[in-house]
């Protein structure tokens, strides 16, 4: 995690509980994170007796340090006590998790809309916002946890998205490399394998899309001790019949 101030200058931050309690607060932004959940984040089952004077203590001083390193303005606090607990007071595009959460979303409305182009600039966009897996620099707990959770989900929502955008604009070979890593790093996700064929089909290697669903038949029966969906078997048989609609 980063913070930026206004002047585009990187601010350090050293304290471990600290940037947890700064992380949290700015996932949840707009709302009150009470002091019970704050300690869950930070101390899980085992708070010390001293935990609320602690986390008054963290705020303290990550209060201090956002207004000595002048994130904001003089005449803006970033973080407010709001009964009963605290509040992270930031706009939405001044936060790269709102940002890509809003792209895409409009990413989505645009492929929904049938403008693959406009929804791939969109996508792009939010999809470059991301410098390796959430939050990789914080210690989380279960709290965050749950916040990483979302955000993966998202990003690989993102990712269908824009293969999906580029299938429809005619560029289908390119994806093959992508398509092979996805698959690799999210075994389970039947969509990106589905994808995969039906891109090696496209473009003429049939041995290799139907070596693509044995491989995760495979991996279905290993891991699951299920079969692919109904979907993707009729896929398979269309590609084995040499289906001239699929390609």
């Amino acid at each position: 995690m980063h913070v930026v101030t206004d002047t585009g200058r990187l601010i350090p931050l050293k304290s471990s509980k600290a940037t947890q309690l700064l992380a949290l607060l700015l996932l949840r932004r707009h709302q009150v994170v009470g002091a019970g959940v704050l300690i869950e984040e930070l101390w899980a089952d085992d708070p010390p007796r001293s935990a609320m004077t602690t986390l008054q203590t963290y705020v303290y001083h990550t209060r201090r340090l956002l207004a000595q390193q002048q994130v904001t303005g003089k005449q803006r606090e970033l973080l407010l006590t709001r009964p009963p607990g605290y509040f992270a007071l930031i706009d939405d595009e001044e936060l790269d998790v709102t940002v890509f959460e809003r792209l895409i979303r409009t990413g989505s409305r645009l492929l929904e809309d049938n403008r693959p182009r406009e929804a791939l600039a969109a996508l792009n966009a939010g999809l470059d916002l991301w410098h390796g897996p959430a939050l990789s620099t914080v210690p989380c707990g279960r709290v965050l946890e749950s916040h990483i959770a979302h955000l993966e989900e998202l990003r690989i929502f993102g990712l269908q998205l824009r293969i999906e955008a580029n299938w429809r604009l005619g560029r289908i070979g390119p994806l093959i490399p992508e398509l092979r890593s996805l698959v690799v790093s999210h075994p389970l996700n039947e969509t990106l394998h589905a994808k995969l064929m039906g891109a090696l089909y496209r473009v003429g290697r049939r041995a290799e899309a139907l070596e693509s669903y044995r491989n995760l038949r495979k991996i279905l029966s290993d891991e699951l001790g299920v079969d692919p969906t109904p979907e993707i078997q009729r896929m398979h048989m269309e590609i084995l019949n040499g289906d001239p609609v699929l390609a």
